[in-house]
């Protein structure tokens, strides 16, 4: 029997005052949520997002992309219900990446810049398209990787859940092998810790626990001037283990 085992971690760093990311990790569904928009709702467009998505966590969709994409939707439209409700959330928004697995596929869902990596043999992929301006630019060959980092808006994005009409989300299936390893995170890691640093410490330890501990030592030791969130998991032979673990802003105890 194929498996996922996974652990999730979240920590406000070492700037913020509050944690407006969230996240969720089980044995069939892992996603990142970054928030974003004015005093609460940040926390509240993540922890909501995170909230609708849950469920699929207990269902096993036969069609697993659009299973994902309508999750997603649905999502986009109870913020939607919410700023409808209280209109003080008006332009609150949030990141939406979400891995759905089936035991031999996965099905990935992704708006904004948070990211899912891939570790496979050795080797690690980012399997996400950041929504970024910055993005926009490398991509027409107007700056480098090396001027995005240090860009004065490599923070704005160009596509975000928010409960808007024009929603458009990559997404993406793809055969799950026994040995990938998977990362979920909030830009509070990948923008401040590079890639190299991320593959060593994916593929130094085994533990999960202690690789969530290790890659948000990492950024905070890089200033932690965001929120920081990442989710791990492991494709494995064996048992189904593990209770499904919410953190961030979706699990405010």
């Amino acid at each position: 029997m194929i498996t996922l085992r996974y652990a999730a971690g979240s920590d406000v760093g070492r700037v913020r005052q509050g944690n407006e990311d969230a996240a969720y990790a089980g044995a069939r569904l892992l996603a990142v949520a970054d928030g974003m928009g004015g005093h609460v709702g940040g926390e509240v467009a993540s922890s909501a997002a995170i909230a609708t998505i849950a469920p699929l966590d207990q269902e096993c969709p036969g069609d697993l992309a659009a299973a994902a994409e309508a999750g997603v939707r649905k999502a986009n439209q109870r913020l939607r219900d919410l700023v409808k409700e209280d209109p003080t959330l008006t332009g609150m928004g949030t990141t939406l990446t979400l891995m759905l697995w089936n035991g031999s596929r996965v099905a990935l869902a992704h708006i904004g810049d948070s990211r899912a990596y891939l570790l496979r043999n050795g080797d690690l992929y980012q399997i996400t398209y950041d929504h970024t301006l910055v993005q926009t630019l490398m991509d027409d060959g107007r700056i480098t990787p090396e001027e995005a980092a240090r860009h004065p808006h490599r923070s704005i994005l160009l596509q975000v859940l928010d409960g808007g009409d024009n929603l458009e989300l990559d997404l993406s299936l793809r055969d799950a092998e026994v040995g990938d390893r998977y990362l979920l995170c909030s830009d509070g890691l990948s923008g401040v810790v590079e890639a190299v640093q991320l593959r060593h410490v994916l593929a130094e330890f085994d533990d999960l626990d202690e690789v969530i501990r290790q890659l948000i030592q990492l950024a905070c030791d890089a200033g932690g001037p965001d929120n920081i969130t990442c989710v791990v998991a492991d494709v494995v032979e064996g048992p189904a283990m593990g209770t499904p673990t919410v953190v961030g802003s979706a699990n405010p105890s």
